[in-house]
């Protein structure tokens, strides 16, 4: 198990914070009234509740309650910190800071159990697949003996003519169309000297197709 663990800057890093870390909530816990035992074992209490929360945290991005208590262990782990260098005077510690301390186990407690024992939604259980039974044959060796009957063919009824497709109407043209397309064709009269086509009218235009071979039958 030992050879799997390797040795390296960021590894050595984490064990240099973290003992630091422990040290700083140690001694904020001592200077709080907590002595012996007790002041050890507030930096696990901490830990303890930020690793559960992070756990919770890879599996559930977006619960809510798992970020509350990682926020809560952080502040409590920075707080610390920050308390013992130098801002805070440990031989006088401010009554709320102890009763901050003191309330500390009761509420690493009520967060550990809410993040190990929340309840989850039961799986929908899936309904049985009921068996098939299969259909029972039936031994009829009158029926089997005889040939099938077949009906008489019918006379196809004769399918009704499809109707003649409608002429296509003639898109109503513009009179200002025609004038600007007038003008257009003969622009393109002088400029190459041949009357101008639909394809070309369509695209110095910028119309449908149908309407463009209207606007040329009119110029015609």
């Amino acid at each position: 198990m030992f050879r799997s663990i390797r040795i390296d800057a960021v590894l050595i890093q984490a064990v240099i914070a973290g003992a630091l870390s422990f040290a700083h909530l140690h001694d904020l816990a001592e200077a709080a009234g907590q002595s012996g035992w007790k002041a050890w074992a507030y930096p696990v209490s901490v830990d303890l509740l930020l690793v559960a929360a992070w756990r919770r945290l890879r599996g559930a991005r977006r619960d809510r309650s798992a970020w509350t208590w990682f926020v809560i262990a952080l502040v409590a782990s920075l707080g610390a910190n920050v308390a013992t260098a130098g801002l805070l005077d440990l031989d006088d510690v401010p009554a709320w800071l102890r009763i901050l301390v003191a309330g500390w186990p009761a509420l690493a407690f009520l967060g550990g159990t809410l993040l190990v024992h929340q309840p989850t939604e039961p799986a929908p259980a899936s309904a049985p697949a009921a068996a098939a039974d299969p259909a029972p044959v039936i031994d009829r060796p009158d029926v089997a003996d005889e040939g099938p009957e077949i009906a008489p063919a019918e006379p196809v009824p004769a399918l009704p003519e499809a109707p003649a497709p409608a002429p296509a109407s003639v898109p109503v043209v513009p009179p200002a169309l025609v004038d600007h397309a007038r003008k257009v064709a003969t622009e393109h009269r002088t400029r190459t000297g041949t009357d101008i086509d639909t394809a070309t009218l369509r695209a110095r235009l910028g119309v449908p197709e149908d309407l463009a071979g209207a606007i040329v039958a009119q110029l015609a």
